[in-house]
């Protein structure tokens, strides 16, 4: 369960991008089992800066670029992974995991469970994920709870920088496959801006942040909103507006989908007795139904009133004001909060 996250002091502010390669080059020099593979991830550095840097340092043989053939590599990491070394392999959009699911889901996620347990899989499946910047269809999706609703994979979704180092050396280190998942949006690069928030303090020395814990980023007491990712950032941008007209929200980031932090939520909901669960995903079997229902088979008797912000079951437009349309914004949040507390 989860307080509200105290950070170590540090006057040293990074990237979400940044902090994330330091948490991959320092699991580099302490292990040579861990390699990182994926399309443009050398010479280019990840075309969200997911491994700037790394090649001059680790050379070639640890920084791989390959072929544009998900399945290949990502089924080449699990048979790395099962001999013993710790694979990173990138998939450079989400929406590409089609390509290579049968490796993901059949192989990378089943084969512990299948082997009776003699078998590991200590890999990381990177990814990016989200809109907002007019990449159509696919190439924008988050898809948060297609992974999640698959058993055997851990998964990871940070929304600062922070919470990016922490995690990412935690999933390195983990010995089952953790599927990893950075919104583009909130990397911290130039042709890209971020939001206010993502870019925090990062201690220089490793530190880790424990799966199934989420941080509640900002306390309140009127309404509970859960959320995730890039919506991190735009809850605690309605929070901070309704805060103008005394509406007190409480914001909690889950941080992790698997495995799921249920308890914070349900001790802020007895608090607040308002929920609104906010995400980038698609509504429909996803993950606000799943936190309402985890949240209602509490049956907490101070719950009064629930309301779910998600992307409607459509493809994400590639026209900028209708991508806006579907994607939540903070207005959106603001609505659904201002909803849940119309009873009153």
């Amino acid at each position: 369960m989860a307080q509200q996250e105290e950070h170590r002091q540090t006057d040293r502010s990074l990237t979400m991008s940044r902090a994330m390669v330091e948490a991959i080059a320092h699991e580099m020099r302490e292990d040579d089992a861990v390699f990182y593979m994926g399309e443009d991830v050398a010479d280019y550095g990840g075309i969200f800066d997911s491994t700037e840097g790394l090649l001059d340092e680790f050379g070639r043989d640890r920084i791989m670029d390959v072929p544009i053939s998900e399945t290949a590599y990502i089924g080449a990491a699990v048979g790395a992974a099962q001999k013993g070394m710790r694979p990173i392999a990138e998939l450079m959009f989400v929406d590409f995991f089609g390509v290579g699911m049968d490796q993901i889901y059949n192989q990378m996620a089943k084969n512990t469970y299948m082997s009776g347990g003699t078998l590991s899989v200590p890999m990381v499946l990177t990814a990016a994920v989200g809109g907002t910047y007019n990449d159509a269809a696919q190439h924008s999706q988050t898809l948060y709870g297609t992974f999640a609703h698959l058993p055997g994979m851990k998964v990871v979704v940070p929304s600062t920088a922070y919470d990016a180092k922490g995690l990412l050396h935690t999933a390195i280190r983990d010995d089952d496959p953790v599927v990893y998942l950075f919104h583009k949006r909130l990397m911290g690069i130039g042709w890209l801006p971020a939001p206010d928030g993502p870019k925090t303090g990062v201690p220089e020395e490793a530190y880790t942040i424990p799966f199934g814990r989420a941080d509640i980023k900002r306390e309140g007491a009127d309404a509970t909103v859960v959320t995730l990712g890039l919506h991190v950032h735009r809850a605690l941008a309605a929070a901070d507006s309704l805060a103008d007209d005394g509406i007190d929200t409480e914001v909690i980031d889950l941080r992790t989908l698997v495995p799921l932090d249920i308890e914070t939520i349900r001790e802020s909901v007895a608090k607040t007795g308002r929920l609104v669960v906010v995400d980038e995903d698609y509504r429909s079997y996803g993950l606000t139904g799943e936190i309402i229902a985890g949240v209602a088979e509490a049956e907490l008797a101070a719950l009064d009133a629930v309301e779910r912000v998600a992307l409607p079951d459509v493809p994400i437009p590639y026209a900028r004001p209708m991508e806006d349309e579907v994607i939540p914004d903070t207005d959106d949040i603001k609505a659904a909060i201002r909803r849940v507390r119309s009873d009153e």
